[in-house]
């Protein structure tokens, strides 16, 4: 039978958000209810109310996400009921033309439940990412769920579901980083410091951490930046860069702010042959405009990074791994704990800068 649970949405562009009731449709064939137990306030939910992703209103918000098996349909085996579960936006397929080739990780089919989740008038609605997760319960495909352990704190592991693993990603996964590399990384929010971390455990020994905030630098370094810069004080960052890199610049430069001047001094900061991973989203209206000689005068590779080029059932249970051992510190990402009811309260904090992450707890 159908159910009604509590739900966060977006019911119009730029309007506040509201806590509603929820239909939930009995799972289909391939689909899964899952019982949330906590869903961290990414900027994407927030992008979603303002408008920046679609226009497909009203949006079911939250996709950063844990919680456990509560239902299956009749043809799921990938979970079970009970299990403890992340869930994620990239539940490839295997039969694309990007899975075909060995690129799964980008993916371009897919997949989503079967049915929409709705108002209790009908309306139906848009899951942020196709998850939507600011719920009590939230439908999804079976693959959209990573089974963990599920000893881990909920707040923890559902960090791994959007921006601790897009950073993460930026660095190991996209950028490549080695032992014994140098990393810049532009813009210390949430994505900025997971890709910090990242290229510590990849092994980097050089990593320096840009942003116009001491607070974020002074987190940062908490996190394994080794240097800091202050765009505030400093004239030239990517001279700052190059004295830090015996004039070279760094042999990845993550942008993680994605605005056309934080992509300009990435691309000047990196060494001739070094890397540029733009994982920062930029606007549609942003426009880019250098020199094409300097495209040509430098080797390298200029990246950008979807989702960290993650495959969920290769990474969440492996970091899960890192972190329970100590080696990742997932749990410095969780600057607070709040209700379904403070999310307003959690975009005004992310808009100031004085959180890596809130999380909403059910």
């Amino acid at each position: 039978m159908p159910q009604t649970v509590r739900g966060v949405i977006a019911r119009s562009k730029k309007a506040p958000t509201e806590l509603v009731d929820v239909v939930i449709p009995d799972p289909g064939a391939r689909d899964v209810v899952v019982d949330i137990k906590a869903c961290g306030v990414c900027h994407t939910d927030l992008a979603y109310r303002e408008g920046g992703i679609n226009d497909e209103y009203p949006f079911l918000l939250g996709h950063e996400a844990a919680g456990i098996v509560e239902s299956v349909g009749s043809d799921v085996t990938h979970v079970a009921v009970g299990d403890f579960v992340i869930l994620n936006w990239r539940a490839v397929c295997g039969e694309c033309r990007a899975c075909k080739r060995g690129r799964p990780w980008y993916c371009f089919n897919t997949f989503n439940a079967s049915a929409p989740m709705t108002l209790t008038d009908g309306t139906e609605l848009t899951p942020a990412l196709g998850i939507g997760a600011f719920a009590d319960k939230t439908l999804v495909h079976e693959l959209q769920c990573t089974k963990v352990d599920p000893s881990v704190d909920p707040a923890v592991a559902g960090l791994l579901g959007c921006g601790v693993m897009a950073g993460l990603g930026a660095a190991m996964n996209t950028g490549g980083v080695g032992r014994g590399d140098s990393v810049a990384v532009i813009g210390c929010g949430g994505v900025g410091d997971a890709a910090i971390a990242g290229a510590k455990l990849a092994g980097a020994t050089k990593i320096i951490a840009i942003d116009r905030d001491a607070n974020k630098l002074e987190w940062a370094k908490d996190l394994g930046a080794t240097h800091t810069i202050d765009g505030s004080a400093v004239d030239d960052i990517v001279a700052a860069v190059q004295e830090l890199t015996d004039g070279n610049g760094a042999d990845v430069v993550v942008d993680a702010v994605g605005r056309p001047e934080t992509y300009e001094t990435a691309f000047y900061a990196r060494d001739l042959a070094g890397v540029v991973v733009l994982v920062g989203v930029p606007t549609p209206e942003m426009k880019l405009e250098l020199p094409l000689v300097d495209f040509f005068s430098r080797g390298g590779a200029l990246k950008s990074s979807w989702y960290g080029d993650c495959l969920p059932e290769r990474d969440f249970p492996m970091l899960i791994d890192l972190y329970q051992q100590g080696r990742l510190p997932l749990e410095k990402f969780v600057t607070e704990r709040v209700g379904l009811t403070d999310i307003e309260a959690a975009f005004d904090a992310m808009h100031k800068g004085t959180v890596l992450r809130s999380v909403v707890e059910l």
